[in-house]
C-alpha cells in the first residue's frame, strides 16, 4: 500500500507546547473541572484554565506522560499543554501519535527528569497529511483504549467486591458472606475474640499450630552466580502478589542451589509471604509452577497439610484488613519493618468448620474466576493496542485493512 500521502516533519513544526499555570492545593476550589499533573488527573478546580479538550504532556516529575482531556482542563506547571489550535493535526490522533513516540526517551539525566521543550521540538515524527486517515486510526486506537478502561473498570469493582465480602466474612461470617455476594441472608450469632468479632462457632488459633512447616529462603552466595535462561526457578518477592503468584518476572538459578537450600524448596500450595520492603504483607497461594522451586530470604512460607479449600481460606484472611493489621502493625500499632518466622509462626487466624470452609471457598471461587477473566481480557488488550499503535503509525498496516467487529461494548464486558 502506497504511503506517498504521508509526510515527515519536526514536532515543533506541527505542535506549540504551552507551560501549564501553578494552581497549588489551597488556591482550588472544588468543582467540575480536572486538574491534572504529569500522572494524569491530581484533583479539581470550579473553572477551566484551558476551555476546550486538549492534551497534557508532563513536563516534571513523570515527565513524558501524555493525556488527553476531553473537557475543559487545568494543567499545573508540571506540566506542557496543547489545545485544537496549537497543533496542525487531529487531536486525538496527536495523542496517539505522541503515545508512539514516547517522549520519555528523551528526558534530561540531572535530578528531577524534565523533558526539555526545545529537544521535544526536534523529534522527528511521520504522520498521514490527509485529516480524515488521521480520524479513523485515531477512532480504531480510541476503540481498543476505552475497551482496555472496561475491563480497568471491572477489574476495580471486583476488587472491591472482593474487599467487601473479605471485610464482612471475616466479622459476620458466612450469611454476611452470602449477602455482600449476592446469595442471600442467613442470621449467625457472633463473639469478641483477640482479633475482634467473628461468628460464634468458629475458633482462633495460632498459624503455627495449622502448619507442618514455616520457613524463609536464602540468596545465591557462590561466587560469580547468575541468573540463568532455565534451570530452578527462584522466586522473589515481585512474584509475591496480592493473593496470586505473579510470573511476568521471572529468574532460574542452576540445580546446585537446591541441593544446598533443601530446607526452602517450595511446593505446590505452600502459602508464600513477603517478609521486608515495600511489599511486606503480601501473601499468595503457591500453584504447580513453584513445585521444586526455591525462593530468596525476602519471602517466607507456611506449608499445611489440608485441602486446597482451606489454604485458600488462610490466603484470604491474611489479605482481609484484619489480617493485614496483624501483618503490618505489631502491638499498639507500632509499624514492621519486616516479618520474622516466629510472627508468622504466632499470627492468629480463625478457623470455621470445614462445612463452612468448602461454602465459602465456592464463593471466593466465583470472584477469583471473573477477576482472573477480566485480567486475561485486559491483558490481551493491552497487547493489542501496542500492536495496532506501533503499525499503524508507521503504516504497515492500513485501517481500511482492520476488523475489529469482536470489540463490541457487550463483547469487552462479558
Amino acid at each position: 500500500m502506497s504511503t506517498t500521502d504521508w509526510k515527515e516533519q519536526e514536532l515543533g513544526d506541527i505542535l506549540t507546547l504551552n507551560y501549564g499555570w501553578s494552581l497549588p492545593d489551597k488556591k482550588r476550589v472544588p468543582g467540575n473541572t480536572p486538574v491534572y499533573g504529569s500522572n494524569g488527573i491530581v484533583g479539581t478546580h470550579d473553572q477551566a484554565l484551558v476551555a476546550s479538550p486538549g492534551l497534557i504532556v508532563g513536563r516534571k516529575g513523570s515527565a513524558g506522560n501524555v493525556h488527553y482531556s476531553r473537557k475543559p482542563f487545568c494543567p499545573i506547571d508540571t506540566t506542557f499543554y496543547i489545545a485544537p489550535s496549537d497543533t496542525s493535526l487531529d487531536l486525538e490522533f496527536l495523542y496517539f501519535l505522541l503515545l508512539h513516540i514516547d517522549l520519555k526517551r528523551i528526558l534530561g539525566d540531572v535530578g528531577v527528569p524534565g523533558l526539555n521543550r526545545e529537544m521535544a521540538y526536534k523529534e522527528t515524527v511521520r504522520f498521514p497529511t490527509k485529516q480524515g486517515e488521521q480520524r479513523k486510526i485515531a477512532s480504531v486506537l480510541g476503540l481498543v483504549q476505552r475497551a482496555l478502561e472496561q475491563q480497568e473498570r471491572l477489574i476495580a469493582l471486583t476488587t472491591e467486591l472482593k474487599k467487601a465480602v473479605l471485610h464482612q466474612l471475616f466479622t459476620q461470617g458466612l450469611p454476611a458472606c452470602r449477602e455482600a455476594s449476592g446469595a442471600g441472608r442467613r442470621g449467625e450469632p457472633q463473639k469478641q475474640t483477640e482479633i475482634g468479632p467473628l461468628p460464634h462457632c468458629w475458633e482462633v488459633v495460632e498459624l503455627g499450630s495449622l502448619a507442618s512447616k514455616i520457613s524463609k529462603g536464602s540468596s545465591p552466595r557462590w561466587q560469580g552466580f547468575e541468573y540463568l535462561s532455565e534451570g530452578v526457578l527462584f522466586v522473589r518477592s515481585q512474584n509475591v502478589g496480592l493473593g496470586r503468584m505473579e510470573f511476568a518476572d521471572r529468574v532460574f538459578l542452576s540445580s546446585k542451589f537446591n541441593e544446598q537450600e533443601k530446607r526452602s524448596i517450595l511446593k505446590d500450595g505452600d502459602i508464600l509471604i513477603n517478609l521486608v520492603g515495600a511489599s511486606i504483607g503480601r501473601v499468595a497461594l503457591g500453584t504447580a509452577e513453584i513445585e521444586g522451586a526455591n525462593c530468596n530470604q525476602a519471602v517466607g512460607f507456611v506449608r499445611i497439610q489440608q485441602k486446597r479449600s482451606f489454604r485458600d481460606f488462610i490466603v484470604n484472611y491474611l489479605l482481609s484488613p484484619m489480617g493485614q493489621q496483624q501483618m503490618f502493625f505489631q502491638k499498639k500499632d507500632i509499624a514492621r519493618a519486616n516479618l520474622s518466622l516466629l510472627d508468622l509462626r504466632t499470627f492468629k487466624v480463625p478457623v470455621p468448620s470445614p462445612a463452612e470452609i468448602d461454602e465459602i471457598a465456592a464463593v471466593f471461587t466465583k470472584i477469583e474466576n471473573k477477576l482472573d477473566l477480566y485480567q486475561r481480557k485486559h491483558a490481551a488488550l493491552t497487547d493489542l493496542f501496542r500492536t495496532l499503535l506501533h503499525q499503524l503509525m508507521t503504516a504497515r498496516i492500513r485501517v481500511h485493512d482492520l476488523d475489529l467487529s469482536f470489540l463490541t461494548p457487550e463483547a469487552v464486558s462479558q
